[in-house]
């Protein structure tokens, strides 16, 4: 008894259709024991799956015959699994009903493979197919379609046929899915065709949705620019704008080898063809959009740099002279050591041939060792009218051979005149830009690395500093000429289009992106940059170079009207000269008429102050205003009366700079041993601007915003150490933009000094005067002649406030004046013998004065009026198209409460009405 294990077969192969949970399996399952036919230790009980996550369960259909069943838990999806293996085992019943001291027989693999089922239909990759063919051609294939099916099984997930399911169309389609035209097509027959395309798995099933096939059909062909604009329209300030966003070249499948395309604007009858602002270097590279971190080399001397301030300069502050003799040691810290790989050194230059015999090198940029040895780690320089840039690397970046000289032989540098040039380091290229157009090295001469050492480096300008090999360290190899806007940006390259903009032309062709231009694309521009060739070997990429081509007027007022544009191009193909005649471009850039601005300087233009104020300095210009608007009409939509009166004007503000604002004296000039106009000039910190004082008047000049003017003049003092003998200055402030060219209106304040009792008096009516607020943006008839200036804009809150408050103070003051009248009846005795003095108990008598009329001198206050109005003006100006432009002006009225007795000095006696 009990002397056997149950026996099963060693290995199992099974199939379950997709969706089911019942196993075919391959042999049967059936466990044999051959302790049988005792009871319990012959019989099967159990069938016991071994695997983690196994999807099947095993049960003993008949424990005497040891007969099974395999069948999944749940039904088995073919898409998520194809196959299962796994271990089974059969277990006896062991020695009694509790099934304790069971045997088990051997370990059997399973095998299960699931079945496919024709669940998904096929379905296209793509919603529409696009394709163009040209008239009058048959071919093999236009385009292909092609659908996928999801699933499991290579008959029902492969595609085995596909069917165009419009009716009537000249096309057809393989098995793979190619469309091909079954007969010759015609433009002028028609243009596009909409074909519908259905698949086919290999189960016969078809797609869910048939896919949308568009074929357009193209003439026949014409060498020639298409899908280009005769007219750009070009609006001030719009910046750099692709003239032929769309532009495309065919040409007919011609075997071309290469194309060369001429640009040409003819803009020389436009002002002077080529207009160069008179802005600082740094200004102008803010203008044309270049990368930042730019480091001034030359910049004005300064608190915070001021190694240039003992080099000579010319009448133009901007341009630094150099007589083979001057030198400037750049600080540490301005340029970083490490410039990396990319680099760019702007300049601008004007340098005659060198002096003696002997030419010698002349150095316009010098990194060297500090002390001990006299190595040149960068340098750029002028020798024998050739310009040469030097790169030693250091040993712990390069240790082979590697170029370290690059010579350019121009007759520009010698020609005593000024040339923009700029040096675009991409270690190992190095390019010369001068005056927009490109140069390569004539000449390259390779060195062996730096040995590495810790010695400092010293970066100077106007000759090299030599540290070693000398018994005391001095300048060498100075420059002979003059210098502007020497500028290093280290990191990156400068791009051509700020080049392009740098080197002084403000209207001109420009490239918007370079970095996509395409290999094998060669390209340069004339010095005024009104010419651009392009050269090719791809057709694409020409026509990706030519779509990026842009015009761009960096002036914010040029000129306006029409520019030519024209476009020639040659095609050569393989074996021949010129094989395609490509038909010239001419187009037309029209330039608007940019809005001219109006410059309002505003703000408070009349104020009283005590003469002890004016011996420590009073600010002039407290709360002054500087804003720019340009004025743009609205026609209504129906116009057809051209009624001046329907017209709406809107006054929109804008920014730009200034070049100089001037606080002048009216009257007599100012006294220099009294008075003065003074300004800390911790204020211009930071600020590109700069100072000039004499005694007609205080002039601040530099190109800078004009918010900034407005934080300097705001800080202007005017001092006055001996006040007792002035009592009142006028001052005329007047602002600037483009050297004249646009000018302020002339803003005039009125300062008074009071004396004696006087002061307290007007001192607190100053300090209750409302600041004004300005109004940026009115709307008004076109045909008004009113004038737009900053002007007090209360709210009708506060209207209502002002006027309710006026008529409370008028019932109390006529009150007490009544009261008063009784009170002088019964004590007219006493007030006879007092002829010219009027006294009573006034405690709670309330003054109004009106702070907006002009303040009268001191002597003009004793001997004014015996009677005073409190007068409200009110003015309206209503918008004939628009109820948000209506205003309303109303002088706010000062309340003045009096002490106890208030007696007039005057020879008459004040009587109220």
């Amino acid at each position: 008894v009990r002397k056997h294990k149950p026996w099963i077969e060693t290995s199992y192969h099974g199939i379950i259709t997709e969706n089911n949970d019942s196993v075919i399996l391959d042999p049967p399952l059936v466990a044999l024991d051959k302790d049988a036919p005792v009871p319990f230790a012959g019989e099967i009980c159990a069938f016991k799956i071994h695997g983690q996550e196994i999807p099947f369960k095993a049960v003993v259909l008949n424990k005497t015959s040891g007969e099974g069943r395999l069948g999944a838990k749940s039904p088995i999806d073919c898409e998520l699994q194809k196959e299962y293996t796994f271990i089974i085992q059969a277990y006896d019943c062991g020695s009694g009903p509790d099934g304790t001291n069971w045997k088990k027989s051997h370990k059997a693999m399973v095998h299960i493979q699931v079945k496919d089922m024709n669940e998904f239909s096929p379905a296209f990759k793509e919603s529409v197919y696009k394709a163009t063919v040209t008239e009058g051609k048959i071919y093999d294939s236009i385009l292909q379609v092609e659908a996928i099916d999801e699933d499991c099984s290579p008959q029902y997930s492969q595609i085995c046929n596909y069917e165009i399911v419009t009716t009537d169309v000249p096309f057809a389609i393989d098995r793979n899915g190619n469309i091909r035209n079954t007969e010759k097509l015609s433009y002028d027959k028609q243009h596009q065709y909409e074909i519908m395309v259905t698949a086919f798995d290999c189960g016969q099933k078809h797609a869910a949705e048939d896919v949308l096939v568009l074929i357009n059909v193209k003439p026949v062909c014409k060498p020639g620019w298409q899908d280009w604009n005769k007219w750009i329209q070009y609006q001030p300030g719009s910046g750099s704008k692709p003239l032929f966003p769309s532009i495309s070249l065919e040409t007919c499948d011609g075997p071309v080898s290469s194309v060369h395309t001429t640009i040409e604007l003819q803009n020389n009858y436009i002002g002077k063809g080529c207009d160069r602002e008179t802005y600082s270097e740094k200004s102008l590279q803010k203008l044309c959009g270049a990368s930042s971190g730019a480091i001034d080399l030359l910049p004005i001397p300064s608190a915070t740099s001021n190694w240039t301030a003992g080099l000579l300069m010319d009448n133009n502050d901007m341009i630094f002279k150099f007589n083979g003799k001057q030198g400037a040691k750049i600080p540490d810290g301005i340029v970083p050591k490490n410039l990396t790989d990319q680099f760019t050194i702007t300049l601008w230059m004007k340098h005659g041939p060198s002096p003696g015999l002997r030419a010698e090198k002349e150095t316009i940029l010098c990194n060297s060792d500090k002390t001990e040895m006299n190595r040149h780690h960068y340098a750029l320089y002028v020798h024998n009218c050739r310009l040469v840039f030097l790169l030693r690397k250091d040993f712990d970046q390069a240790d082979t051979f590697r170029p370290a000289e690059f010579h350019w032989k121009l007759d520009q540098i010698c020609d005593k005149e000024w040339h923009y040039y700029i040096v675009n380091i991409e270690f190992p290229v190095v390019t010369l830009y001068m005056d927009g157009m490109t140069y390569e090295p004539y000449l390259v001469t390779n060195d062996w690395p730096i040995h590495p050492s810790h010695i400092a480096m010293q970066l100077t300008v106007g000759a090299c500093w030599q540290g070693g090999e000398v018994t005391k360290p001095r300048f060498a190899q100075y420059f002979h000429g003059s210098l502007a806007g020497l500028t290093l940006r280290p990191g990156r390259i400068e791009s051509q289009k700020v080049i392009s903009c740098l080197q002084a032309c403000k209207e001109g062709l420009d490239i918007n992106s370079f970095e996509s231009l395409g290999q094998g694309i060669k390209y340069r521009f004339n010095p005024s940059q009104s010419v651009l060739v392009m050269e090719g070997d791809d057709i694409e990429n020409i026509n990706q170079a030519l779509r990026k081509v842009s015009y761009i007027n960096s002036r914010q007022f040029p000129t306006a009207g029409m520019r030519h544009l024209k476009i020639s191009s040659k095609v050569q193909c393989f074996g021949e000269d010129v094989c395609i005649s490509i038909p010239d471009i001419d187009a037309y850039v029209m330039v608007f008429q940019a809005n001219e601005p109006k410059i309002t300087v505003s703000g408070l233009d009349h104020f009283a102050r005590p003469a002890e104020q004016f011996e420590r300095g009073v600010i002039l210009l407290p709360d002054i205003r500087i804003v720019s608007t340009v004025t743009k009409a609205e026609q209504p939509v129906d116009s057809e009366e051209h009624d001046r009166a329907n017209k709406t004007v809107i006054l929109e503000e804008m920014h730009h700079n200034l070049d100089f604002c001037d606080i002048l004296v009216i009257g007599a000039e100012l006294d220099p041993e009294q008075e003065c106009l003074e300004l800390d000039h911790v204020e211009l910190q930071g600020k590109h601007l700069d100072t000039t004082n004499s005694t007609s008047g205080y002039s601040i000049y530099g190109v800078d915003t004009m918010h900034n003017y407005e934080q300097v003049l705001r800080h202007v003092h005017y001092r006055n150490w001996y006040p007792s003998a002035t009592f009142d200055r006028k001052f005329r402030v007047k602002c600037s933009e483009l050297n004249g060219r646009y000018t302020s209106n002339e803003f005039n304040v009125e300062v008074n000094i009071l004396h004696g009792s006087n002061s307290n008096f007007m001192d607190h009516v100053n300090h209750m005067i409302v600041e004004p607020q300005f109004l940026h943006s009115v709307h008004h008839p076109e045909g008004s002649t009113r004038a737009v200036h900053s002007s007090v804009v209360p709210s009708v809150a506060t209207i209502i406030i002002v006027v309710c408050v006026s008529i409370l103070i008028f019932i109390i003051t006529l009150g007490v004046y009544q009261i008063r009248m009784a009170h002088q009846h019964s004590s007219g005795d006493n007030e006879g013998s007092k002829e010219n003095e009027m006294d009573w108990d006034d405690s709670s008598l309330t003054i109004t004065v009106n702070p907006m009329e002009k303040y009268e001198k001191p002597q003009q206050i004793e001997e004014e009026s015996e009677e005073e109005d409190i007068e409200d003006d009110e003015e309206d100006t209503t918008s004939a198209e628009s109820d948000e432009s209506e205003e309303e002006e109303e002088e706010e009225e000062v309340i003045v409460q009096m002490g106890d007795k208030w007696k007039a000095t005057g020879r008459e006696q004040l009587e109220w009405d």
